[in-house]
């Protein structure tokens, strides 16, 4: 069973209070990393990130050194690693990345602290928690790495994770560009590749959508006068060519792409008269996550919503509702307002929705 983030971060927790240690495993380029430094924020700790496949068992254990014994002799004794000194004397997130790439001293040196909480007599502070990740599980096959056999998975409370799209579109909402963002939203084929790799072809990720994002921000490759050869030239070194011709393609005609603002505030309907049901859908999704609603609208701008209210197919009419519902305040404002209102063209919306719930 896999999950997507949003379920993962809402059963989590259940664990990490327990003090047990978490493996996560899913694809490159997914976010792993990303949310376990999420979790780590909403827990108010730091996070100790080690690579376990860049450890020895020197990395894990530390290094020998010497000690006087009370009869004169000497033995030897040992100096542990600094992360390892941090996450047993203050509470931290302790984050084992690739831990199925590391060599198998490390991956069994990894039994007694996933196990007992203790290495070579060291004992983790009492709330610091434990979190890897690796790209082993149901996509193994597709990586160079090692399994797991079942005493090291029952170290574990293991979590295959398969992020949706909304994942993304919500976690980068504040992170690209408008126009990047809705590419993704009315493309989602083009996010990431998941199976079948041609061997030395590049592929979109989620990963390196962002890098790309965060090369091509200081170069205004969006804007209405932005290079658009260059554009393509960067996105292909990032997501591979048929991603970047398409993103070149949508960017080009992106003037005739609807934002937010043309439906509530200026109730300028003629860029959708030919809108599909996929169209409808992205806006609706453009306003989950730009949390529209969550604010009271105008009755202007209501007027405006039950206008493209009416326009949109059933089954957008009450996937919108929904959203109004969940992002509504205690007093369902928005709601009830849009529901006693009157579009531009005289339908009355309870009407409207009469109509809709008798099919």
């Amino acid at each position: 069973m896999a999950f997507d983030f949003k379920t993962f971060l809402n059963t989590v927790p259940c664990i990490l209070d327990a003090h047990l240690p978490v493996l996560i495993r899913g694809r490159h380029g997914v976010g792993k990393s990303e949310v376990v430094y999420q979790i780590a924020a909403i827990r108010g700790l730091p996070v100790v990130e080690r690579r376990a496949s860049q450890m020895t068992e020197g990395d894990l254990l530390g290094l020998p050194d010497t000690a006087d014994l009370s009869d004169g002799r000497k033995a030897t004794t040992w100096n542990a690693p600094d992360w390892l000194v941090t996450a047993c004397t203050e509470a931290v997130v302790l984050f084992l990345d690739e831990v199925d790439r590391a060599v198998m001293e490390v991956r069994q040196g990894l039994f007694e602290l996933t196990d007992s909480r203790k290495i070579n007599g060291w004992n983790l502070h009492p709330e610091t928690l434990i979190i890897a990740a690796v790209n082993g599980g149901e996509h193994g096959s597709q990586y160079q790495v090692g399994e797991m056999d079942p005493a090291e998975l029952d170290r574990w409370t293991v979590f295959d994770i398969e992020p949706s799209v909304e994942d993304w579109l919500g976690w980068s909402k504040s992170k690209v560009d408008t126009v990047l963002w809705d590419f993704i939203n009315l493309n989602r084929q083009h996010l990431e590749h998941t199976d079948d790799f041609e061997p030395n072809k590049v592929y979109p990720s989620r990963r390196s959508w962002i890098r790309f994002m965060n090369t091509v921000r200081p170069l205004s490759l969006f804007a209405e006068d932005g290079n658009r050869d260059l554009l393509l030239n960067l996105a292909t070194g990032f997501v591979g060519f048929e991603a970047a011709v398409s993103l070149r393609d949508f960017v080009q005609k992106y003037e005739f792409q609807v934002t937010i603002e043309d439906i509530l505030d200026k109730g300028d309907f003629n860029k959708i008269k030919k809108w599909g049901i996929n169209d409808h859908a992205a806006m609706v999704e453009k306003m989950e996550h730009a949390s529209t609603f969550s604010a009271s609208l105008s009755d202007a701008q209501i007027t405006n919503l039950a206008t493209w209210f009416v326009q949109m197919p059933s089954e957008i009419c009450m996937k919108l509702w929904g959203v109004i519902g969940e992002q509504e305040q205690d007093d369902g404002e928005n709601a009830i307002k849009l529901h006693r209102a009157t579009a531009a063209d005289g339908t009355l919306i309870s009407a409207h929705m009469v109509k809709i719930l008798k099919g």
